[in-house]
């Protein structure tokens, strides 16, 4: 047996040198469709004419299946002779022209929708595109452009315009008041890839907001009419280890965002606010896989009803309702689980099983808000995924949340795309 072991190493460590004399003569693709071929070449780093390297080549194909464009990707290699080698590089493509519809509740139980239309491909070049129409009592748009690989690889730009008008809570005085709240901004922002697994993504957003007070609590120190500009200054570094199958998911990111508010008005002061998510997906089998998604952030922490973190069944606690509450700095944590029940060819049906624990700080608070019993919010619960294999993001998602904590609501939450 030892000598077979032996035999097997040998064996193995001369088809790797044999591998490594090989040199590429010829890389092509197959199964494009729309995705032009010169756009997915300047992805690689495996070229005609260099040696061949397999763990590059693996490389190679990660970044492929990042692409919204790209739903499967994967390699072959033929040996052309002694000492060359043609690769083939396979493509699923996806369907990437994405109609989006949203109805939900407001604050005042007005029935609300949104309508957008988005291609995450344009033209074949990984260009996206793409804005939306809302509707829940006021009149919201937006539009934008992304162009991750405009000048080459490592560097893009993306630029977002943005109209937005709805009536949210306030909260002050342990009361709350409803305001209309209007922001109209413009942003750019310039995208750079430092390499395979790093990211950045700095720019501007010039704004305009607004609050309009509707009804409810009022308060001296809290005006009912707030009109300023302000200027945010973003950055985004991005940590990405994440590797897919269709939407199976393995491996770990993390992403920190940083952003900087100036503004002049005697109720805003300039402020800082900073987070990062981080995540964690694990396989288990053929149709398990773990997910995880822990987010810390800060912000300034000025005592004002117009903190930046707010509590929300959309963003971090399914079930909690919408725009509960606001604080100054917030620790979230969700994990589930899910199962793929039915794996065809274009469709799966997934269901999961969910926790989600936040905890925030008040305005003005201190660092041990986040552990006092009363700010801290558990909800548990389970959910259904409807996935078209073949249209990127198409996961249709409907989840239901039952607060475990005192006083806690429960309710059902919908969305495109997993919940992170």
């Amino acid at each position: 047996m030892k000598r077979i072991g032996f035999l097997i190493v040998l064996l193995a460590i001369s088809l790797q040198s044999i591998a490594q004399e090989l040199t590429v003569r010829k890389l092509y693709f197959e199964g494009l469709k729309k995705t032009k071929e010169s756009t997915l070449r300047k992805m690689l780093d495996t070229e005609v004419n260099t040696p061949l390297d397999s763990t590059l080549l693996s490389t190679d194909i990660i970044r492929l299946k990042r692409m919204p464009a790209v739903a499967h990707a994967y390699f072959t290699v033929t040996p052309i002779n002694e000492s060359e080698c043609e690769v083939k590089i396979g493509v699923e493509e996806n369907f990437t022209l994405i109609p989006t519809l949203n109805l939900w509740t407001t604050t005042n139980r007005r029935l609300a929708y949104k309508v957008g239309l988005y291609e995450y491909n344009l033209l074949g070049r990984n260009l996206r595109v793409g804005g939306f129409y809302q509707h829940n009592g006021f009149d919201s748009y937006g539009v934008q452009f992304e162009a991750p690989t405009l000048f080459s690889r490592n560097f893009g730009l993306a630029f977002y315009h943005q109209s937005w008008k709805s009536e949210e809570p306030l909260y002050f005085d342990q009361a709350s008041a409803n305001y209309k709240y209007e922001n109209i901004s413009y942003e750019l922002l310039g995208l750079f890839q430092i390499n395979f697994r790093n990211t950045i993504a700095a720019g501007i957003n010039l704004f305009k907001e607004r609050y309009t007070y509707l009804s409810g609590h009022t308060a001296a120190q809290v005006p009912q009419r707030l009109d300023v500009n302000k200027k945010l200054l973003k950055f985004r570094y991005t940590y990405d280890d994440l590797d897919y199958f269709y939407h199976y998911v393995s491996g770990f990111k993390s992403q920190l965002y940083l952003q900087y508010v100036t503004t002049v008005n005697s109720y805003q002061k300039d402020f800082l606010i900073a987070w990062n998510d981080l995540f964690y997906f694990k396989r288990f089998g053929t149709r398990g896989n773990w997910a995880n998604r822990l987010r810390v952030g800060l912000s300034s922490n000025i005592k004002s009803p117009f903190a930046p973190f707010a509590l929300d069944n959309n963003v971090n606690l399914r079930g909690v309702g919408i725009l509960v509450d606001r604080g100054t700095g917030s620790i979230v944590w969700n994990t589930e689980y899910r199962h793929t029940l039915i794996d065809k060819k274009w469709f799966a049906l997934q269901t999961n099983v969910f926790t989600d624990i936040g905890s925030w700080r008040h305005p003005g608070g201190s660092l041990s808000d986040f552990v006092q019993a009363k700010n801290i919010h558990v909800y548990s619960g389970v959910g259904l995924r409807l996935i078209n294999k073949k249209i990127f993001n198409a996961i249709f998602r409907i989840d239901y949340g039952y607060g475990l904590t005192a006083n806690a609501s429960r309710g059902f939450v919908f969305g495109i795309g997993q919940y992170f």
